[in-house]
């Protein structure tokens, strides 16, 4: 058991603190960031490429500069402009927030160079878990189980086969160098083989600039849980729980939620417990997440990798456990010890995250950039929006689409869904097409609601959109014989006693 920990009197936090932090972001993690260090007594300060001269992460800071075009290769990725500005400002302190720079150690190395620090893990850290293979050959010599497959990346053709027949099809092919679904393919037989890992390579080669593919055994039907570490300078290692981050497109987390309906009190302990093994190989520092695969058959788990950062789904966790991550980022990164010890973890309550993106649910999720022309974000006990527009905003096509990451809190997993329906039927945008349509019918759907989740949830649910419900035979064909009674008597039918849920999905998207 991790000992207990002092806790220290948030007033002091001030005194003792950063005065001013950069955050080296855009959108919607900038605002949580400055949101987090205004109730510090901490000064903000923003950065911003022209397109964003407007957006809401620059009005609300107390300084902003401007550090490019719109491209991010030059602006938000330019670590060179963002620590002039950070010394421009009399920043002392720079937060990555996710995505750009926040997993890149060469730019930690250049912030600490620059006399300034950094609000994140070690260099050292990152580098050892970037690599999807260092990360598995670190997991399993720490005694933390890994999914069946190789700790080289693949040379060839040949050799892929081997592996893939030693292990058993279906096999998974992953890029070593990055994440978010980039590289990856799900390989049937051996017939796809050739074809896929070609595919994977070429990918992972225009993502990451690393063509180094691995092999590992496809489990079946997995459901993605993770779980939040948190670690300082003083040798502590916590963890805080579990996310279920099943619901998932194209690799990447639409739906998050905390805890998970399948985690007992056991596996939720042999699962942190394993994830605090994985910070304490590589002296982890700050927030951290250790990524697992769940069988949904049987509850085995195996690592999948290790983010070096907060998440995007870090409210959920929030939530459940009342701890402030990004408060807690900052009195780390200032020499504090953890605020709280293993034994003050305590999980109350449910919490559901939906991240609302700025997409066409209707045309494969493709993004939906435009002015926002009005914009009605809905409240009441239990919801918490951490947004990054407003009414009038921008969403630009040069940058992630994110609106807001959408949550709902319930004493219960029922009560979480309740509230997110009612507050999701009350969430209005118009000017721009947006995922509230779908996320309105999965809060609707008896495989939701009954927790049977995993990684090929969406493809279900959209056969499961597409099928006609029992009756709906019989009202498609009211509906027609009304309408040719119409063309031909100029009389009004009487409308359908029930639409489809295309019809429905097509309502609710009309503003």
């Amino acid at each position: 058991m991790q000992k207990r920990i002092r806790r220290v009197n948030a007033r002091t936090d001030a005194l003792y603190m950063f005065k001013k932090i950069l955050i080296a972001n855009r959108g919607e993690i900038a605002c949580r960031v400055m949101r987090a260090c205004r109730e510090m007594g901490i000064g903000t300060v923003a950065v911003y490429s022209e397109p964003d001269r407007d957006a809401l992460h620059v009005r609300m800071a107390d300084e902003a500069y401007h550090i490019g075009p719109a491209a991010s290769a030059e602006s938000y990725l330019r670590g060179d402009k963002i620590i002039d500005a950070a010394r421009r400002s009399g920043a002392e302190a720079i937060h990555p927030g996710y995505g750009f720079l926040s997993e890149n150690a060469a730019f930690v190395r250049q912030v600490t160079t620059a006399g300034l620090t950094y609000i994140g893990p070690p260099p050292e850290a990152m580098e050892a878990m970037g690599g999807k293979i260092f990360a598995r050959i670190i997991a399993t010599e720490a005694g933390v189980p890994v999914v069946p497959g190789t700790n080289e990346p693949v040379a060839s053709h040949e050799r892929a086969i081997e592996i893939a027949k030693a292990i058993g099809f279906p096999v998974m092919l992953k890029a070593s160098a990055g994440g978010g679904g980039k590289g990856m393919r799900l390989v049937a037989d051996e017939v796809e083989l050739g074809s896929a890992l070609d595919a994977a390579r070429s990918e992972a080669m225009a993502s990451f600039g690393d063509e180094s593919v691995f092999v590992e055994k496809a489990v079946v039907r997995p459901r993605h849980i993770e779980i939040q570490v948190f670690s300082d300078t003083h040798g502590n290692h916590i963890y805080l729980g579990e996310r279920e981050c099943s619901i998932q497109r194209r690799h990447q987390k639409v739906i998050e939620e905390a805890p998970s309906p399948i985690n007992s009190a056991e596996l939720r302990q042999q699962m942190g417990e394993c994830a605090v093994m994985v910070a304490r190989a590589v002296n982890y520092v700050g927030a951290g997440t250790v990524e697992f695969l769940v069988s949904d058959v049987d509850r085995s788990f195996y690592f999948l990798e290790m983010n070096t950062r907060l998440q995007v789904e870090h409210p959920v966790t929030e939530l459940v456990t009342g701890i402030d991550l990004v408060r807690e980022q900052i009195r780390v990164a200032a020499g504090y010890p953890l605020s709280i010890g293993q034994e003050d973890v305590q999980l109350r309550g449910h919490a559901i995250e939906c991240r609302i993106y700025a997409e066409d649910p209707e045309t494969n999720f493709m993004p939906s950039p435009g002015v926002i022309k009005r914009l009605r974000v809905p409240s009441g006990p239990g919801i918490r929006d951490d947004g990054g527009v407003y009414e009038g905003g921008e969403v630009s096509i040069h940058y992630d689409p994110m609106i807001s990451k959408f949550c709902a809190f319930g004493r219960d997993r029922r009560e979480a869904i309740d509230r997110m329906r009612r507050a999701l039927r009350e969430y209005e945008v118009a000017g721009i097409k947006t995922t509230l349509p779908f996320f309105r019918e999965v809060m609707e759907d008896e495989e939701f609601i009954s927790g049977d989740l995993d990684t090929g949830f969406i493809g279900r649910f959209n056969e499961r959109r597409k099928k006609p419900e029992p009756d709906q035979a019989e009202s498609d064909l009211a509906a027609l014989a009304a309408a040719l009674s119409y063309a031909s008597t100029n009389t009004v039918p009487k409308p359908a006693a029930s639409q489809t849920g295309i019809s429905r999905w097509r309502q609710a998207n009309d503003s």
